[in-house]
């Protein structure tokens, strides 16, 4: 039997975040949209995000807050649509929410409310749904007259039917959290249209350590230490997390993007304070140096730290005053500057993002649409634009996605 086939102006693949975002603008302008997914559940990454309160957003959001090859492409889209234009229309449907920390914008209620809204927002734009709907083969002709792409079209088939559309926007994201269905499909509609995509990577995710080195420290999993972590001019101050596997918590997850395999952090222990001077005005007392840095450090880690710093148990445990000067300032600069080399990443399962992805040197800044392949559009995770940890990446969903469904 053959598929039952159908127009559309717009078909978008992928309904989550970027796709509704621009399934409802495309929509607005009176387009005749369908969204297709293979998931049962719209939105699940929006539904599990931030503890089930999804952090949609960043006050403070700049380009600065992304990484990508091509750092300045994601500045069009982010000025056009910012976080005080959702901030407006999640006003506009009542959903309350508050500000964590550092701009972090969370509902006060559960996620589902976002999800609600951006359906809702789809109704009202006449937006059409396909879900669960597998895409099995995309198909591109143009005709060929004074302008060579003057007459595209794209033919999508899936398992229910053939959809004929002169746009197809791609926004299936990465391949972070694949229990809920990531997948590389977005990967692989570039690969066939011989789009290029930067080498793909787990981000905001945590490090694994391997060796003896870090062995001990293993053993003390759900200990959290306010620190300063740095690596490849990048640095973040928050909490890092000792877990059975290595090293998470906000500071981790954050430094993960930057990290390159081979490479070590630095870790300052003691970002608040001068070790020197403490050290200094400790140094007539008869206290040992674990139970000072103990006032300041977890016992427990202050006494792997120390063991793995001295060989011998009693020099660290004399008293401050039995001290040389050069000693001390060596101790202090372990503190601060406490260089540990990761092994790797825990993977895409425990990774809120994708780094990598679609080459936007191949996009337009101001529509999302590729410039060799009119018509094809790549929004949100699934374009190596990658934020930071804190709603950042979010805003891009909402940014691009709007960006796109203003041409699309």
């Amino acid at each position: 039997m053959r598929p039952q086939r159908f127009s559309k102006d717009v078909v978008i693949i992928g309904a989550g975040a970027a796709g509704m975002m621009c399934a409802i603008e495309a929509g607005k302008r009176g387009r005749r949209v369908l969204l297709v997914d293979h998931a049962r559940k719209v939105g699940e990454k929006i539904r599990i995000s931030g503890g089930g309160h999804c952090n949609f957003t960043n006050r403070y959001v700049k380009s600065e807050n992304y990484i990508s090859s091509n750092p300045n492409f994601c500045r069009s889209a982010l000025a056009r649509y910012t976080p005080q234009d959702f901030i407006a229309l999640i006003k506009k449907h009542g959903i309350h929410f508050h500000e964590k920390k550092l701009g972090q914008l969370f509902c006060d209620g559960k996620s589902q409310h976002i999800i609600n809204m951006l359906q809702n927002e789809c109704l009202s734009a006449g937006v059409d749904w396909q879900m669960p709907s597998q895409v099995q083969k995309i198909e591109y002709s143009f005709a060929n007259k004074e302008n060579e792409f003057s007459n595209h079209k794209f033919s999508i088939t899936t398992e229910r039917n053939c959809i004929e559309a002169h746009s197809l926007v791609v926004a299936t994201g990465g391949l972070s959290v694949p229990q809920i269905g990531a997948s590389a499909l977005g990967y692989k509609i570039a690969e066939q249209f011989g789009v290029p995509v930067i080498q793909l990577r787990p981000a905001l995710v945590g490090l694994t350590f391997a060796g003896e080195d870090f062995a001990e420290f293993k053993n003390i999993p759900g200990i959290t230490i306010d620190a300063e972590v740095n690596c490849n001019n990048a640095s973040f101050r928050e909490n890092i997390l000792f877990t059975h596997r290595g090293l998470s918590g906000p500071a981790i997850l954050q430094i993960s993007s930057y990290w390159q395999p081979g490479q070590m952090l630095e870790v300052n222990l003691f970002p608040e304070q001068n070790l020197q001077q403490l050290f200094f005005e400790n140094r007539k007392r008869e206290v040992i140096l674990p139970n000072l840095l103990a006032r300041y450090l977890p016992k427990r880690f202050i006494k792997i730290w120390c063991s793995k710093l001295f060989s011998n148990m009693l020099v660290f445990s004399q008293p401050m005053s039995q001290y040389r000067g050069n000693e001390l300032h060596y101790i202090a600069e372990k503190l601060h500057r406490w260089s540990i080399a990761p092994s790797g990443t825990v993977g895409y399962k425990k990774a809120e993002a994708t780094a990598g992805g679609i080459d936007t040197r191949e996009l337009s800044s101001k529509t999302m649409e590729c410039k060799h392949v009119p018509g094809l559009h790549f929004i949100g995770e699934v374009v190596d634009v990658t934020g930071q940890l804190g709603g950042y990446n979010f805003q891009w969903a909402w940014s691009s996605g709007h960006a796109a469904g203003q041409f699309v």
